[in-house]
């Protein structure tokens, strides 16, 4: 996806919440947004919203004088996340479909984004989540293409998320205990999402193989992998590929069997998808 007009104005909001988030003063808070502003003026419309928003939040970093912009936010995000497994794993568990049941664990999960359009109560998202049907629905089809397949690339995004990630890739892992399957995770901090730090603390490692894509973007971007992601994603059987920023950077697709697995924030990847502000996606391409 190419960026759009409404992401300019997004982009700058999300300027907006990095320095609330850091506790910005004045001074600091106008010399980030004015930088933002400035960059955007002459935005290159060819690129996604991630990859013009990746030098952004690199250079607000160095503003800030932060490695990590979100640490405060994502430990935050963790420990939230970490409070509703106990309720999320019996449900999967005594669920008549554990598949449907993990992928919705999965994509609630992705209520936890800092740099969404639109943003939404994580427990209310939970409550509602298993009655809540997909507004496109390949789950069957995502079924067929895992039960043939030996291997699987999941791509994570945000921090938090990644509880619920681990979770599912742990009861995917006892519904097809043949399939090798690997988590990707962002090459540095940028925005929230989930890192090879974030990954380890949370023993994701212990249920599957991980991975840094070395991408610097909040999206997994092909050409900035590295050459052993690169060569994981051309190779995977199916690859599962969560939240908007990937989406925005991998569509339109390079290759086949990649499910989208994510819930709708903004007004862009809504008619992207046809689909309403709030909906939550399973698609396979």
């Amino acid at each position: 996806m190419t960026i759009q007009n409404e992401c300019i104005g997004c982009i700058i909001a999300q300027s907006e919440r990095v320095c609330k988030a850091i506790g910005a003063d004045d001074f600091l808070r106008q010399k980030i947004t004015n930088f933002v502003k400035t960059s955007l003026e002459n935005a290159d419309f060819t690129l996604s919203p991630p990859v013009i928003a990746a030098p952004l939040y690199e250079q607000m970093a160095v503003l800030a004088g932060k490695i990590d912009l979100y640490d405060e936010e994502k430990k935050h995000a963790t420990a939230q996340a970490l409070h509703y497994i106990p309720f999320l794993r019996e449900t999967i568990e005594h669920s008549n479909d554990p598949l449907v049941a993990l992928l919705k664990t999965a994509v609630v999960g992705n209520v936890i984004d800092l740099a969404a359009e639109v943003t939404f109560d994580l427990h209310d998202a939970i409550m509602s989540v298993f009655n809540t049907p997909f507004a496109c629905d390949d789950s069957e089809k995502l079924r067929q293409k895992l039960t043939t397949a030996k291997t699987l690339l999941y791509i994570g995004d945000n921090t938090g998320e990644h509880i619920f990630d681990a979770l599912a890739i742990e009861h995917l892992q006892k519904l097809y205990p043949k399939l090798a399957i690997t988590y990707m995770v962002r090459g540095n901090p940028i925005i929230n999402d989930v890192t090879m730090k974030e990954a380890r603390e949370a023993n994701i490692d212990q249920v599957c193989t991980l991975m840094d894509s070395g991408v610097n973007t909040p999206g997994f971007v092909y050409a900035r992998v590295s050459d052993e992601a690169k060569n994981l994603f051309d190779h995977a059987d199916v690859i599962i590929a969560k939240g908007m920023g990937n989406y925005e950077c991998m569509s339109p697709i390079t290759r086949s069997n990649i499910c989208f697995l994510l819930k709708i924030k903004c007004s862009v990847v809504s008619r992207s998808l046809r689909a309403e502000i709030g909906s939550i996606i399973c698609k396979i391409d």
